[in-house]
């Protein structure tokens, strides 16, 4: 078996400018930080990215951006969901040209869903005109739909099709995907936080968390831990991001919780895009002691292991 896009592959943030451009210089140091310190891949240009609130050009910039700093040392997913098949179509067509990656593929949203079939069909044009590997995308929040189980199995079949982002919940659906996955090619990211442990445990290829750039040490330990089955050490990593996990409800906006945070590694700074509300000086005292509290444990955590 050969799976390419496996591992910890954080959601990464888009630092931008005053003028709300992409911050190129913040963008390849949070990507080369992520390489350094053994983080396995990135998403760029998903929905904590901010991708929909960036215009077209500066969502393209961003993801050329993020293709050519990773220079091939971690594969690339990025985020090409929009409104339509054919503005999806579109948005892979540029895609081709920046270099390789897989294009992350959501159900179209701003739309009444009627059927699942809907998406079936949307995955079957895209990759009839596209040649980039695809990935699915369940975010029911930001859709309106549910991808089922099963209709995760009829897209996979559709050529070009290599994974699954699963950030619907559903735990009960995950668990039918890893049975019928299991022994195949095909790729499995847990994208909720809180179900990520058990997701690598029973056998999943990764996970996507976004605070694995601030925190990379028990993101990547967690999931070597897991993918060994060794429960005891996954679930102490788990007990840490569960701590880190905290950190979002600090402000009113997770988005701005998470940019903030980020930003305190000094590459970048926490603006979010408008109408983002941003972080206030009271939330962002509580985040730093936060910040401080998790770095105490992981130290203490590693110190532990040596």
């Amino acid at each position: 078996m050969s799976k390419k896009y496996t591992g910890v592959i954080p959601p990464i943030v888009t630092p931008v400018d005053a003028g709300e451009n992409v911050d190129e210089k913040g963008l390849r140091k949070l990507i080369g930080h992520c390489v350094d310190n053994g983080i396995h891949g990135i998403f760029v240009a998903g929905s904590n990215g901010e991708c929909m609130a960036l215009t077209q050009g500066e969502r393209d910039r961003a993801i050329a951006i993020a293709i050519d700093e990773a220079g091939g040392r971690v594969p690339v997913m990025a985020g090409v969901m929009d409104s339509s098949t054919r503005r999806v179509i579109e948005n892979i067509k540029r895609l081709e040209q920046m270099g390789e990656a897989a294009a992350v593929v959501t159900p179209v949203f701003y739309s009444r869903h009627a059927t699942q079939d809907e998406t079936v069909r949307h995955f079957e044009e895209i990759s009839r005109q596209t040649n980039v590997d695809l990935f699915i995308y369940n975010i029911p929040p930001f859709t309106g739909q549910t991808l089922k189980a099963e209709t995760i199995f009829r897209i996979a079949q559709i050529d070009k099709v290599i994974g699954y982002k699963d950030t619907s919940g559903s735990f009960p659906d995950f668990q039918k995907c890893l049975a019928h996955f299991k022994g195949t090619d095909f790729v499995l990211h847990q994208g909720a936080s809180n179900l990520s442990a058990a997701s690598l445990l029973l056998g999943a290829d990764g996970y996507i968390p976004s605070m694995a750039p601030l925190f990379p040490e028990p993101h990547v330990m967690m999931y070597e831990y897991g993918r060994k089955g060794d429960i005891a050490n996954t679930m102490a990593c788990n007990d840490i991001l569960s701590e880190i996990s905290e950190i979002w409800p600090l402000s009113k906006s997770q988005t701005s919780s998470t940019k903030y945070a980020l930003s305190r590694l000094g590459f970048f700074d926490k603006r979010v895009i408008l109408p983002t509300e941003p972080t206030r000086p009271d939330e962002e005292k509580r985040i730093d002691e936060k910040i401080a509290a998790i770095r105490e444990r992981i130290a203490r955590f590693l110190e532990a292991r040596r």
